[in-house]
């Protein structure tokens, strides 16, 4: 084909969804394509073959079928039109393997199948059968041996074929079905199945039994939530049949796995049983089953059970009107669960509540024959959610789902500021504070506060309005004021709606002066190496008096402005300067101050800390055991020239494992200490100077028998690491101490 002529064949012809290549082929010829398939087969003999395939192609295919490799043809029992291939009454010999051949100039295309032909004498799988049947009731004995081709039934009964009758029928498939069944239909049925390649016969041998009687106890009961209750359900049946029982809940078995261990199954006796229901729920309440069953007949009977309790949800709550303080509500009635609702209580949230409170109302209360009422003593502009519950003679119940959210209408605030109070400041001011009003008393928008004030005695108020609905404070500045003029003041509240109340009038104070006076009697004296106490008197009563002190101190030789500064707790007159060096002098001053600022200061006193304790420990400690008495000595601190002078020395007595300790003070070098019985103790020593404790001595550790005391005779002489000269030791033993 020429470009051109493409060209010109597109522009007539050509679609969107089509190629030019799909249009060539379609104008001039495509190979088959498959529409229809056959598939496997597999059938009994003299049933009916019907086979059809079907290709789509262009010119339009042609068909023909060939039977394992070789061609076949319509003669006899096959017919072939076109793509359908009949076989009529198929046989053994009709077995293989087929395939259709669709083909056009193009080529061919194939489609297989394997055709197999069952072929078999009759079989029983169960032979004989027994049946059971009820008596009075009709009964089916199935006969549906395999074979291929379908066999002939018959039915026989004492050698006599059973002929169809208006109590004895028989089925299109084999079945035998005898009508109201008596006694004297038991025996023996054979079915005989017959074909031409054999027979075969099964026997069924029926049975007929008395029906089944159950009782099912109480059939309808009506229990309140929380209770139990016992279905019994006994059957009467033949004696030589079993007896299976089965519970049900609304139709459905019960799980007795589940559900809580609210179920329980009781076996009473073989042919009764019970159904205990424990700590029922409003959800047990229904219908429920007993089924027995034997192998002639299944019974089932029922039992209702209604459970009382507290009543239901009450239906969509909607506002029907809304005030600054009520909102119309009403309702719909939800279940009343077997007990008549008697009261409705009425609930509301909004964001400054604590979750769901309930409201007053009127009418007070709400009936339960009633689906509206009134909320009423609600805050204005407040947003609220509303909801119903339900009460009867059992319990209250769920609640309804919440309203939508409603906002109540504006109105005058109603609630006046709280806590107000004042004082302190800057020098000529007043401050007003209070307890704001939640947003919850705001009653509407453009919410403040109105402050008033005027000084005590005089008549007229000044008013200031304070915008912000959150502010807690108002200062007012007055270069004329004395320190600590007295005020009346009351805060009042306002929105857009109008002025609200005032406070009640209390009396505040204008901000106080700075001190005016120093304090007297300024004293400055070491107490340790490290140590200085300060004290001082307050200043006389009166405007401007200190709320605290500042203690100010530096080195001799040193500048004021690099010492460090220290404030008392409220209002002290003493303090302990600490951390400092020793056996130096330093320079105190002390002023008062409060929250307008420092008072004048004190002339500055001077005071040595004290030269430091001596650092050389108690040396050479010896102790002598006596029982629980032990005599204690060492070799005397001698202080050095920089060091404070020894005064006596501290004895510390500890017990292992307990928080207690014993301190002796001693201006000798020795003691003697009485032990309690039956413990272990350290004792170490240390010299005392004005300049403190110095360093600590080696340990001492005694060991003391619980309820054993020894004799005067017995000693034990010990000391501590690093051990005594020999000189020093029989110093110990020839000159005891005069406290021994």
């Amino acid at each position: 084909m020429s470009p051109k002529l493409k060209c010109i064949l597109r522009h007539l012809f050509w679609r969107p969804e089509e190629s030019l290549s799909g249009w060539s082929a379609s104008l001039w010829g495509t190979l088959p394509q498959w529409v229809r398939m056959i598939n496997d087969t597999q059938m009994d003999s003299g049933e009916k073959l019907q086979w059809e395939c079907k290709a789509m192609g262009r010119p339009r295919p042609t068909y023909h079928w060939l039977l394992n490799g070789l061609p076949l043809t319509s003669q006899g029992r096959v017919e072939i039109v076109n793509g359908e291939l009949i076989i009529h009454r198929v046989q053994q010999a009709d077995s293989g393997m087929y395939q259709c051949v669709a083909g056009n100039k193009y080529g061919a295309i194939y489609s297989n199948a394997e055709l197999k032909i069952l072929a078999s004498a009759p079989v029983f799988l169960h032979n004989p059968v027994r049946v059971i049947a009820t008596l009075g009731k009709d009964v089916s004995l199935e006969c549906k041996p395999r074979a291929s081709p379908k066999p002939r039934i018959t039915w026989k009964r004492a050698d006599r074929r059973i002929q169809q009758s208006r109590r004895f029928m028989l089925l299109r498939n084999n079945t035998l079905r005898i009508v109201n069944s008596s006694r004297a239909d038991e025996g023996s049925y054979v079915c005989r199945a017959e074909n031409q390649l054999g027979s075969a016969e099964m026997t069924a041998v029926l049975w007929v039994k008395e029906a089944m009687r159950v009782e099912l106890s109480p059939s309808r009961v009506e229990v309140t939530v929380g209770e139990s209750v016992v279905l019994s359900c006994k059957a009467a049946h033949d004696t030589s049949l079993d007896v299976a029982f089965q519970w049900l809940f609304d139709q459905k078995p019960i799980n007795f796995h589940q559900h809580g261990g609210h179920f329980e199954y009781i076996q009473t006796q073989s042919s009764a049983v019970d159904l205990m229901i424990r700590s029922i729920l409003l959800k047990h309440a229904g219908k429920y089953g007993c089924r027995a069953q034997t192998s002639a007949d299944t019974v089932s009977v029922a039992a209702e059970l209604l459970v009382r309790g507290p009543p239901g949800p009450p239906g969509v709550v909607i506002v029907e009107e809304i005030t600054d303080t009520t909102a119309t509500l009403s309702w719909t009635r939800g279940l009343d669960n077997h007990s008549p609702i008697s009261t409705y209580n009425l609930q509301a949230r909004s964001p400054f509540s604590l979750g769901w409170q309930t409201v007053k109302t009127d009418p007070e209360p709400v009936t339960g024959d009633m689906e509206s009422a009134m909320a009423v003593e609600l805050n204005p502009w407040v947003e609220y959610e509303f909801r119903v519950v339900a009460s009867n003679a059992i319990g209250t119940g769920d609640p309804s789902a919440p309203s939508r959210g409603v906002r109540t209408t504006e109105a005058v605030p109603s609630v006046a500021p709280s806590n107000v109070s004042g004082g302190n400041g800057r020098r000529h001011e007043l401050v007003i504070s209070w307890e704001p009003v939640s947003e919850e008393f705001q009653n509407g928008e453009g919410f403040g506060y109105i402050v008033a004030f005027r000084a005590n005695g005089t008549r007229g108020w000044k008013e200031k309005m304070v915008t912000s609905a959150d502010s807690t404070t108002y200062k007012y500045r007055d270069e004329t004021f004395p320190p600590l003029t007295p005020f009346e003041v009351k805060v009042g509240v306002y929105n857009n709606k109008g002025d609200g109340p005032f406070s009640r009038v209390v009396v505040i104070h204008s901000a106080e002066g700075e001190p005016r006076e120093a304090p007297g009697d300024v004293k400055a004296y070491g107490i340790s190496s490290s140590e200085i106490r300060v004290t001082w008197k307050a200043p006389n009563p009166g405007p401007g008096r200190p709320r605290g002190y500042e203690v100010s101190y530096w080195k001799d030789m040193e500048q004021e402005e690099s010492g460090t500064k220290q404030r008392t707790v409220k209002n002290e007159t003493s303090m302990v300067l600490t951390g400092l060096e020793g056996n130096s002098l330093y320079r105190v001053t002390v002023k008062g101050f409060n929250s307008i600022g420092p008072g004048p200061t004190a002339a500055a006193v001077a005071a040595n800390t004290r030269k430091a304790p001596p650092a050389q420990p108690p040396a050479n400690l010896v102790w002598i055991q006596e029982g629980n008495n032990v005599s204690l000595n060492w070799e005397p601190v001698k202080a050095k020239d920089n060091e404070s002078d020894v005064i006596g020395y501290m004895v510390l007595l500890k017990q292992e494992g307990r928080g207690h300790n014993q301190v002796t003070r001693t201006i000798n070098p020795s003691t003697m200490l009485l032990l309690p019985e039956g413990g272990t103790y350290t004792i170490d020593v240390r010299a005392l100077s004005e300049g403190g404790e110095g360093a600590v001595s080696a340990q001492a550790r005694v060991v003391t028998s619980s309820g054993v005391r020894a004799k005067s005779s017995q000693r034990s002489v010990h000391c501590a690491p690093p051990g005594l000269t020999w000189a020093a030791m029989l110093l110990v033993l020839l000159v005891p101490s005069a406290s021994w």
